[in-house]
C-alpha cells in the first residue's frame, strides 16, 4: 500500500503541483492539504480515491503557483499619507532626515496587490486541468500499489507453503497417531484411578471423552488446510483482498494457538510454534495489500 507520485500542470496563467503519499492501514484514511479558495475540490478527490483505493493512509497536497506575470501594484494612499505625517513629526522631533521613496513604498501596508477580476470560464478551464492532474497522479499511484503487491506475492505464497508443510509434519507426528493418544488415554486413566479409585465409571468415561477431545488435533489442522487453500485462492482472485486475508490470519492464528495448546509432547509444541512464527511473517507481510 505505499506508493508516491507526483503531477505538475498549468493553465491560464496558473501552475499546480500534485504529490500523492500512501503508506499501510488497515483501512482507508484520506488527507488532502489544499490552498484556500480549493477547498471545493475536496469531494471530488475522495471520491476519486475513494473508488481507486480501498486501503492506507493517503496523504494528497495541491500547490498552486502563479506563472503568468506579477499582479498590478498599487499605492494605499491613505496609509502612505499617514505614514509621511508621522515621519514629519518625528523629523520635526528629532532633526532626522526625511524618508525615502523606496524605503516608505517597502513598508508593510503601502503597496497593495491588485486581485485579478474572476473569470468564471478562467476559473472552470484551470480547475478541470487541475483534476485531471490529479487523475495522471492518481493512476501513478495505484500503478506503483499494484507493482509492490505483485513483488509480494513470491513472498505471500512462500509463507503459505511453509505453513502447509507444518500443518502436514504436525499430521505426521507421533503424538497425532491413534496409537499414541491411546497410550496417553490409558496413561492418564490410570493416574485419575489412582488419585480416586472409587470413581464411577459414567464419569470415568466422560473424563476419558474429554482427555480424547483435548488431545485430538485433526480439526485444527482441516482448518488450517482449509485456510490455506482459501489464501492462495485469494492471491490468484487478485484486487482489493487485504482485509480477507487479514481476516485469515487471525484465523490461522487462532488454530495454531489451540494446536499448541492440545499438544502432548515437545515435537508437536516445537511445530506449533514453527506455524505461530510463519504465520506472523504472512501477516506482517499481507499489512502491505490493499
Amino acid at each position: 500500500m505505499t506508493g508516491f507520485a507526483r503531477s505538475e500542470g498549468h493553465a491560464d496563467g496558473l501552475g499546480w503541483v500534485w504529490e500523492i503519499k500512501s503508506v499501510n492501514s488497515k483501512s482507508l484514511d484520506l488527507r488532502c492539504r489544499l490552498p484556500a479558495g480549493y477547498d471545493s475540490l475536496e469531494p471530488k478527490l475522495r471520491a476519486a480515491l475513494t473508488e481507486r483505493l480501498k486501503r492506507g493512509a493517503v496523504s494528497v497536497t495541491l500547490t498552486v503557483i502563479k506563472t503568468a506575470a506579477g499582479a498590478p501594484l498599487r499605492v494605499n494612499r491613505a496609509a502612505l499619507a499617514e505614514i509621511m505625517a508621522l515621519a514629519k513629526e518625528l523629523a520635526g522631533e528629532t532633526g532626522a532626515a526625511p524618508p525615502r521613496i523606496d524605503g516608505l513604498l517597502a513598508l508593510k501596508g503601502v503597496l497593495e496587490t491588485v486581485e485579478e477580476e474572476r473569470d468564471e470560464a478562467i476559473a472552470e478551464r484551470r480547475q478541470t486541468a487541475m483534476q485531471q492532474g490529479f487523475a495522471t497522479a492518481l493512476q501513478a499511484l495505484a500503478a506503483m500499489r499494484l507493482a509492490e503487491g505483485m513483488r509480494l506475492v513470491p513472498a505471500l505464497e512462500a509463507r503459505l507453503t511453509e505453513i502447509a508443510a507444518l500443518a502436514g509434519a504436525a499430521e505426521k507426528s507421533a503424538a497425532a497417531q491413534p496409537a499414541a493418544v491411546k497410550a496417553r488415554l490409558r496413561e492418564l486413566t490410570a493416574t485419575l484411578l489412582d488419585a480416586v479409585p472409587t470413581i464411577p465409571e459414567d464419569r470415568l468415561a466422560q473424563e476419558a471423552a474429554l482427555i480424547v477431545s483435548r488431545g485430538d488435533i485433526r480439526e485444527e489442522l482441516d482448518r488450517l488446510a482449509a485456510h490455506v487453500e482459501a489464501a492462495r485462492a485469494l492471491l490468484k482472485e487478485g484486487g482489493a483482498i487485504g482485509r480477507r486475508l487479514d481476516f485469515l490470519c487471525q484465523e490461522f492464528n487462532r488454530e495454531a494457538n489451540t494446536l499448541a495448546s492440545k499438544s502432548p509432547d515437545l515435537e508437536l509444541t516445537r511445530i506449533a510454534l514453527g506455524l505461530k512464527a510463519a504465520i506472523e511473517q504472512l501477516r506482517e507481510q499481507v499489512q502491505n495489500i490493499e
